[in-house]
């Protein structure tokens, strides 16, 4: 009889196994198409990773860039277990998001992740509960958002709340606006290609740590969406955990679209 509660333990272990593994069919595209983008010149006073990066992906003519909804298939580790996923981010550009997630078994959704930040304001809907309006909360948000506008990358030069900063021939630092101050991200550029390597920031990882922790983000390729090189796939990991949490790559984004309802919705 032990024997053969061995063999069902690792059958089910197995079938869990490759349920983990199966990836779910991505979300369809936004309903909305993108429009034609209006553009902007590239600035003459960027510190020259900068504008070497800027040359490389998008150009010397800048999309202006107002909003953004980012569809894409996702691996996600949730309490030490790796899933494969789906999301959805929406974007109001440099001032709001809403992200939903779904972790699947077999492609099917067993976990939905909601998250919300407006008007500087955090809220959480995991499984096991509700997290609203911390300050931690409100402060990890707004670096969310701005290290995910890699994807919206002409506003990281376009928001006049914005700045970069020289620090050498393969580095600069991004300052963004936080609350009533600024806040930065140091971001790394590889010297052969002048793409992105890494960004990285201290970051509140928990509401009840005491420390920040530092947060990196990492480019593992480019894909070109609307004749912009995006990074794609991309990961997100905790120094702390040494191996990535999140890997997201895209599969369709559209840009200027009408987020005005959708960005305070929730699910799909």
């Amino acid at each position: 009889m032990p024997f053969i509660l061995l063999i069902g333990a690792g059958v089910l272990l197995l079938v869990g196994w490759i349920g983990l593994r199966m990836k779910p069919a991505p979300f369809p595209p936004y309903h909305q198409p993108t429009p034609a983008l209006d553009v902007t010149p590239l600035p003459d006073d960027l510190p020259a990773p900068v504008e070497r990066y800027y040359r490389v992906t998008v150009g010397d003519q800048l999309p202006i860039i107002e909003s953004a909804v980012i569809t894409g298939t996702a691996k996600i580790r949730f309490m030490g277990i790796p899933f494969q996923g789906r999301m959805r981010f929406t974007h109001r550009a440099g001032f709001d998001y809403r992200h939903y997630m779904e972790a699947t078994l077999f492609g099917f959704p067993l976990m939905k992740v909601n998250e919300w930040y407006l008007n500087g304001s955090g809220r959480l809907e995991l499984p096991f509960g509700v997290v609203a309006n911390e300050p931690k909360v409100n402060s990890a948000a707004n670096l969310g958002l701005w290290g995910e506008s890699l994807w919206l990358p002409s506003l990281l030069v376009t928001d006049p709340r914005v700045r970069w900063e020289a620090i050498d021939d393969t580095s600069a630092r991004l300052v963004v606006p936080s609350g009533a101050g600024e806040d930065s991200f140091t971001v790394t550029f590889d010297s052969a290609t002048g793409l992105i390597s890494r960004l990285e920031t201290m970051r509140w990882k928990d509401v009840k740590d005491s420390a920040k922790t530092r947060w990196v983000l990492e480019p593992l390729g480019w894909e070109t969406f609307h004749g912009m090189k995006l990074p794609s796939p991309a990961a997100a990991t905790w120094e702390t955990e040494g191996t990535p949490w999140l890997v997201s790559s895209i599969t369709d984004i559209a840009y200027n679209v009408d987020v005005s309802a959708y960005v305070t919705a929730r699910g799909l």
